[in-house]
């Protein structure tokens, strides 16, 4: 860990090292987990906004290619 301040304190019992190990894992998977995620992105800056959709030939394509979406 980064930070070697941190300190696990046992108020009760007597863990044995099987536990602590458990609860070490754990809890580093956790901090792992919450710095690796990240937030979504909105829609004003997803990109798939600024491609054009797909023009499909027919009748009235032509006309319907330059009416706005």
């Amino acid at each position: 860990m980064s930070d070697s301040s941190a300190d696990i304190r046992f108020v009760s019992g007597s863990p044995t090292a099987d536990e602590i190990a458990v609860i070490i894992t754990v809890l580093t998977a956790r901090a792992a987990a919450q710095r690796g995620s990240t937030p979504p992105l909105s829609l004003w800056a997803n990109k798939a906004r600024l491609t054009r959709p797909a023009l499909s030939a027919g009748p009235g394509a032509w006309r319907a290619s330059a009416m706005p979406r």
